[in-house]
């Protein structure tokens, strides 16, 4: 169909231009989430010397078996003084270093004490029960990579390689505006005709999770002064990202290319060949990013998960900023496609070690009980042939 933009090139011009935020340092204990800008270099050995992994005695291998006297005793951040001497025995604990001169650890259930003395009846091999120096990761070594988003594992890492603070790009700051006579705020009671505003907070649930920080700037009503208005203070306010939810389709109360019209600019694509959010719009106001969603909460949804989620991720510095696509087998057949990507909700089951995907029997895209039931969209290409259950296809998964 002609004037419809195809969903990937739609996403290459929401991405067109877009590169990481500037670098700003931050406290490892507000780190989570954030994305380095920089490889983070470990600034320590570990472990920093060889070090006990169980608890027992460190020995001489050649000395044993035998029974041997307890020359001393090595705890973690209390290491043993001085080289242990041939036909002795030190008793150490998990995590103690090393004494110089030992070679082996024999673990305290393999031995029998009496008293001062030790009896092993075994000769342990070389090495045994000992971590070695640089065993996890040395002084000096890369070890998370620029564009790695810091959750819990990595914090870990970098805390453990005595980094108190993380280069980071810089949060992109977003802005969502909802657009629409009809709309009131959560808790209002609705007039005639109204209905009560979700997009909004779920937008903004997305902003957060993919690192982003969102500014609720409210409902407007279908005005093009109050619209611009809003816009031009989002602008103003230092906002990356604009998310207006409503507006963009074709409508007399459609405001959304007007405003765009009146800032000087025009729509990089509007109208895009998809199912559900076919009234897509995305502008660039003097640095500021339009990105106009379709007021229908499915359609509002999926979009913002195909085309909002990458831009932030690309913004905030991330390598990984496009939707994961899985394989699975259809749980009923599916019609042949039209000319528009099609984005179906459905369930996951898991059937005999196979993952099955069961698109919900309506797709009606203002029907958002469906939406928050659903664990993945089914991906299916324009004019995609007839399929039948058990096929494959091609999902996304919803974040649960």
């Amino acid at each position: 169909m002609a004037g419809l933009t195809p969903v990937a090139d739609a996403l290459a011009k929401v991405l067109e231009g877009a590169g990481p935020l500037p670098e700003e340092w931050v406290s490892i204990g507000d780190a989570d989430g954030r994305v380095l800008s920089r490889a983070l270099v470990s600034r320590r050995t570990q472990p920093p010397s060889d070090m006990s992994s169980m608890d027992g005695y460190a020995v001489r291998a050649a000395d044993l078996p035998a029974t041997l006297p307890v020359a001393g005793e090595a705890a973690a951040g209390r290491p043993f003084a001085g080289s242990m001497t041939g036909g002795t025995a030190i008793r150490i604990f998990t995590g103690a270093g090393i004494p110089d001169g030992a070679d082996a650890v024999v673990i305290q259930e393999d031995v029998s004490r009496s008293g001062g003395m030790v009896t092993f009846r075994d000769r342990p091999a070389p090495g045994q029960f000992i971590r070695r120096k640089g065993l996890d990761f040395t002084e000096g070594a890369p070890a998370l990579a620029a564009g790695m988003r810091l959750e819990p594992r990595r914090l870990a890492l970098a805390a453990a390689m005595n980094h108190a603070a993380v280069p980071v790009h810089r949060r992109p700051r977003v802005a969502i505006l909802s657009t629409g006579d009809e709309l009131v705020e959560p808790g209002t009671e609705p007039g005639p005709g109204q209905i009560v505003s979700s997009n909004a907070l779920a937008l903004a649930a997305i902003v957060r999770r993919e690192g982003g920080e969102a500014t609720l700037l409210g409902i407007v009503p279908d005005r093009l002064d109050a619209t611009l208005a809003a816009v031009r203070h989002s602008r103003a306010e230092g906002h990356d990202i604009l998310v207006t939810s409503g507006g963009a389709s074709v409508g007399e109360h459609d405001l959304m290319r007007q405003v765009i019209a009146e800032e000087g600019a025009e729509p990089s694509f509007w109208k895009i060949a998809m199912r559900p959010g076919k009234p897509l719009m995305m502008a660039n106001l003097s640095g500021l990013r339009l990105l106009g969603l379709p007021g229908n909460p499915v359609a509002s949804f999926v979009c913002a998960t195909l085309f909002l989620g990458p831009l932030l991720r690309r913004l905030a510095g991330r390598n990984d900023i496009l939707p994961i696509e899985e394989s699975a087998a259809l749980g009923i057949g599916l019609a042949a496609n039209d000319h528009r990507q099609d984005y179906l909700r459905a369930t996951l089951t898991d059937t005999n070690g196979k993952l099955v995907a069961t698109p919900f029997p309506v797709q009606d895209s203002s029907m958002i009980r469906v939406l928050a039931e659903a664990e993945a969209l089914i991906v299916r290409a324009p004019h995609a042939s007839a399929a039948q259950a058990g096929e494959p296809c091609r999902i996304i998964r919803l974040a649960r």
